[in-house]
């Protein structure tokens, strides 16, 4: 978690990056920059957890005055999808889609944050 809450520190995509112990579990709070943004997202945050068995929960939230959305990013044994699924917007259902996602943490960090790029042009498009 410090080597993200590092890198991630290092974009200009994030205000603030912080280590939690939330519920019993460390935790890389991630506020996102608002400026990123247009004024109808009052907030975007991002949740990581990742385990020393490479297992892994991301998830993504943007707060609107009428609405959130969210996704979800996993790697974890699970009655409901596989190990690696992904939970879709707008509301992160459970269970998700199965998915497939790269071994290396780095690679990992890379496909959500340009997922969340994605995610931003969509908002500025509207």
């Amino acid at each position: 978690l410090e080597f993200l809450q590092t890198r991630l520190r290092a974009t200009g995509q994030v205000a603030t990056a912080l280590i939690t112990d939330a519920g019993g579990h460390l935790e890389l709070r991630v506020t996102l920059t608002p400026s990123y943004y247009p004024d109808s997202v009052e907030e975007a945050t991002l949740a990581v957890r990742w385990y020393t068995n490479d297992d892994f929960k991301i998830h993504y939230r943007e707060v609107q005055s009428d609405r959130s959305w969210e996704c979800r990013w996993d790697r974890h044994p699970n009655p409901h999808n596989t190990r690696d699924h992904f939970h879709p917007p707008p509301a992160a259902p459970t269970p998700g889609d199965d998915a497939s996602w790269p071994t290396d943490h780095r690679d990992v960090l890379r496909l959500v944050l340009d997922e969340i790029e994605d995610r931003i042009a969509a908002l500025w498009s509207e």
